[in-house]
């Protein structure tokens, strides 16, 4: 499995290079350089004799039907669009896995049919709304989405017609009853296995998500002439509902949350601010702790904006369920790592994932395999010979489970 793995890490390499910009890895949703990572993937899939297609959402699909296979179908693949400055293997690494294992039951003679998906969208980096190119395979794709605007202006239908597809036939995209489920090969993105020493793990489900934006607003003034007990500063009450989120964060086991944004108005070094605007990520494991939670923030924030003299308004435009993983698949890939003579690790993702879309459809499970330093979204990302080895060993185990129970 060795040269699978090394062959699977330079590919990632070589699609690392196909970006918006020179030097930093940056793809987003049917740019350019998708058309680069289409044309080589699909090469890649047709030498293994997979029927390729590119559907309606920019998803490029390869079936592989063995004689003899049954007409329910394994689907494996992952996401090619990346963060700006991302890095290589977020994604794609689940893409190039998912080739190489067709390249398994191929080997092995399996008759299992597998289709790969390299999912156009995942990020929502482009449109602001993320799993674009899953939503359109798992039949939940929102026709009103096609009206997104970019930073440019242009229309999400207007960037799908602009790679010369139809955005009228996503609907047509969906898959149908024929398959016996989805799963996700991904690195974790997380320090939870390197902290363990472990190099791969079966995902029992997917946090849930609340995304929130405050504006606490007060009033603009002179930094020098306003006295402090007479000040209505909105960026302070911002400060101190951001102090209460990591409080509150510290003591909730399993809970993260995050204010990963700030923009403060005027702005400027000696006018105290008069409006802050924030953004709040809160993510659990269980949806009543981290619903519960994100209330008690906001009465939190409703209490310091009234005792600092400020408006407060708060928007939440997320709010996604925890996905459990089906637990027959889920059993499958923990067996397949026990049996490939690794520790059966079970574990939450913290990050959201393609795989929590499919799941509305379809079985869905998922494999982790070790981010050194638990990096990611990062240049700096990076993955191991060994465990990307350890994954193709896992799957391959795991793929003839799942040809024996089809027969």
């Amino acid at each position: 499995m060795k040269d699978r793995a090394l062959r699977a890490i330079a590919e990632c390499q070589r699609i690392a290079a196909m970006t918006e910009e020179p030097g930093r890895i940056t793809r987003r949703f049917l740019t350019p350089p998708t058309h680069n990572v289409h044309a080589h993937l699909r090469a890649r899939m047709e030498a293994l004799g997979m029927e390729v297609y590119l559907d309606a959402a920019g998803n490029l699909r390869g079936l592989l039907h063995p004689e003899g296979a049954s007409d329910k179908r394994l689907i494996l693949g992952s996401h090619i669009d990346t963060v700006p400055d991302g890095g290589a293997f977020d994604g794609v690494l689940g893409v190039m896995l998912a080739i190489e294992c067709v390249d398994l039951v191929r080997q092995n003679g399996l008759p299992l049919a597998v289709e790969v998906i390299a999912f156009s969208e995942e990020e929502g980096v482009r449109f602001g709304v993320p799993f674009l190119g899953s939503r359109a395979v798992a039949g939940r794709f929102d026709p009103a989405l096609l009206a997104l605007k970019d930073a440019e202006g242009v229309t999400l239908e207007g960037a799908i017609r602009a790679y010369g597809l139809d955005p009228t036939l996503i609907a047509g995209s969906a898959v149908d009853d024929d398959t016996l489920g989805f799963v996700e090969i991904h690195i974790e993105q997380g320090p939870v296995l390197e902290a363990e020493n472990l190099k791969v793990a079966a995902v029992t489900g997917i946090v849930g998500q609340t995304r929130l934006t405050l504006e606490f607003a007060g009033q603009a003034n002179h930094a020098g002439t306003t006295p402090m007990n007479l000040r209505r500063d909105a960026l302070a009450g911002a400060a101190e509902w951001i102090a209460a989120v990591e409080k509150l964060a510290k003591r909730t086991e399993g809970l993260v949350a995050t204010v990963g944004k700030i923009e403060a108005s005027p702005n400027a070094t000696n006018v105290v601010a008069g409006i802050a605007l924030l953004t709040l990520d809160a993510r659990h494991p269980h949806d009543a702790v981290r619903l519960g939670s994100v209330n008690e923030l906001i009465e939190m924030a409703n209490s310091i904006a009234e005792r600092r003299s400020l408006a407060m308004q708060c928007t939440r435009p997320m709010d996604q369920p925890a996905v459990s993983m089906d637990e027959r698949l889920t059993a499958y890939l923990a067996d397949a790592i026990e049996a490939a003579g690794f520790p059966p690790k079970r574990m939450h993702s913290g990050a959201g994932h393609d795989a929590m879309v499919m799941a509305s459809r379809m079985p869905t499970a998922m494999l982790f395999l070790r981010s050194p330093g638990g990096i990611s979204h990062n240049p700096a990302e990076a993955v191991r010979t060994e465990d990307v080895e350890a994954a193709l060993e896992v799957m391959s185990v795991f793929l003839q489970r799942v040809a024996g129970a089809v027969r």
